[in-house]
């Protein structure tokens, strides 16, 4: 048994300068995290042509990383109870730092794909053991305040990852968007180490379970690479897709029975058998994942169906962050004295509202009304995660935080991967089907599409040009109607989530996740 420093839970909170400058370095750590999930999705043109690759192989830079990532998460409450929070926190921000300077230095995709998995797997403790630090950092009143700041990072990194690497990579080159972790990366293991290396939780030895973690890696790289290439490959029409969804289904049932009956499992699942866990979680990850697809899906349309450039769409979500900023404090301090599940329902109503605006959008809209929801949709951000965080850990001891905390983000992650593929897929699937019926309209007035025909005849246009213009402006057109339906679908999804928060029991006020 290895020597145990005392309980941080017997520790006094911070307060004054080392909590100010802990809650930056564990914000910034998480910001830093969160970004490089999607910072690379804008430069996967330019890293594909210096490496001579195609973009469909370098879209193999981003699902390596997710893949990784998605496995290691879970595994943070074990490895937790072996090196300790703080030692585990500051040593997986330093090997992040590493891999991503290895990572811009790759010489080619090869390595840079093995480099970016390097980078998932030492990632995964760094989002649940931030939030973890947090919450010991601040005494329990203000334990929505620790999750205030937490929760403002790991929702506007998403949103500015697009827009960061749009930019580094117009302006500089493509590895700078692995170079620019370096020195944020160093600066908060460095401050972190400093403030709380005499908080590390106490540690144990444990045997590593073995056969656990080899299911674990089956079915979750199986299923990560099933939704990460799905779209690619036309789904189940693909025997390759069908092999990865019965490894994955496998797989799953497999490692449940394996972890229900392990004596020391990997991943804890015994707290699914806690209401609130489960109930926040599962409204934690599908709000998310809803979110998620849609952050993905507005962009892609605006830039391949409405003209705008990578830099004009990034300012579009850009005001996203502005009510979310100004309302976070005021959560913090509300979720100490109000039933978590009214906040998430107010969340979840402003989340609707602004899917429904955006299912109202015609091509005509211009910047204003497509930024309108958007910075609404700030005032859903800030009430989502604090009062969902604060219910999906409220009656845990101290040192069930770790496992609980790592597993209701990689349910979280998963479903954000999820959302993304399904978004996408059901905006294409509609967009055809409105594209059929357009088609069919414009058939139907043949007296009016001739003369529209003639028109662009007169103006200089080929027949071939003509009919191609025609059938773009239709694409155009039924690309818009099948976001429109992605939107409102997404926003009766969040209504119907409603329901899921109330099935969890009432928290001991905000503060019972601290």
């Amino acid at each position: 048994m290895a020597s145990a420093p005392p309980s941080p839970a017997a520790l006094p909170p911070l307060a004054g300068r080392p909590l100010v400058l802990g809650t930056v370095a564990l914000s910034l750590a998480t910001f830093m995290n969160v970004l490089d999930s999607s910072i690379a999705n804008v430069s996967i043109p330019a890293i594909a042509g210096d490496f001579g690759v195609s973009p469909n192989q370098g879209t193999w830079v981003i699902t390596s990383f997710a893949v990784a990532n998605a496995i290691a998460v879970p595994l943070t409450g074990w490895l937790t109870q072996r090196f300790g929070t703080v030692r585990l926190f500051v040593t997986s921000v330093l090997l992040f730092v590493l891999t991503s300077w290895l990572c811009g230095a790759a010489p080619n995709l090869e390595s840079l794909i093995a480099l970016r998995v390097l980078q998932g797997l030492v990632a995964g403790p760094m989002i649940p053991l931030s939030q973890t630090l947090l919450l010991q950092s601040y005494p329990t009143a203000k334990a929505g305040m620790a999750l205030a700041m937490w929760s403002m990072t790991t929702l506007v990194a998403p949103v500015m990852g697009p827009l960061l690497g749009g930019w580094i990579t117009d302006n500089m080159s493509w590895p700078w968007i692995f170079y620019i972790n370096v020195p944020i990366g160093v600066a908060a293991a460095a401050v972190t180490w400093g403030i709380y290396r005499e908080r590390n939780s106490p540690t144990r030895k444990l045997p590593i379970d073995r056969i656990g973690l080899a299911l674990l890696v089956l079915w979750v790289g199986a299923l990560q690479v099933m939704l990460d290439k799905g779209k690619e490959l036309d789904w189940f029409a693909s025997g390759q897709i069908v092999a990865l969804a019965v490894a994955a289904a496998v797989g799953f049932a497999f490692f449940l029975a394996w972890e229900l009956t392990e004596k020391h499992p990997i991943v804890d699942l015994s707290l699914f058998r806690r209401r609130n866990f489960w109930t926040g979680t599962l409204a934690m990850s599908l709000g998310y994942g809803a979110f998620f697809g849609n952050v993905v899906l507005l962009p892609l349309w605006l830039q391949q169906y409405l003209g705008y450039t990578a830099t004009l769409a990034g300012f579009v979500l850009a005001p996203v962050g502005l009510l979310a900023i100004l309302l976070l404090p005021v959560v913090g301090k509300q979720v100490g004295h109000r039933d978590p599940r009214q906040l998430a329902t107010l969340a979840y109503l402003v989340f609707a509202l602004v899917l429904w605006m955006r299912s109202e959008f015609n091509t005509q809209a211009d910047m204003a009304t497509l930024m309108l929801p958007t910075l609404i949709q700030g005032a859903a951000m800030a009430f989502f995660f604090i009062p969902l965080v604060s219910l999906t850990l409220s009656d845990l001891s101290p040192d069930r935080v770790p496992a609980a905390s790592g597993l209701s983000n990689f349910a979280r992650i998963t479903a954000g991967a999820f959302g993304t593929s399904i978004a996408t897929t059901l905006w294409e699937d509609r967009a055809a089907l409105h594209h059929a019926q357009l088609t069919e309209a414009v058939t139907a007035g043949s007296n009016a599409t001739a003369q529209a025909l003639d028109g662009l005849a007169a103006s200089g246009f080929s027949t071939q040009q003509a009919l191609a213009q025609v059938n773009r402006l239709v694409d155009q057109q039924a690309f818009m109607l099948g976001a429109d339906d992605v939107f409102r679908a997404s926003a009766i999804l969040f209504l119907l989530l409603i329901g899921v928060v109330w099935l969890a029991r009432p928290a001991r006020s905000g503060a019972a996740a601290g």
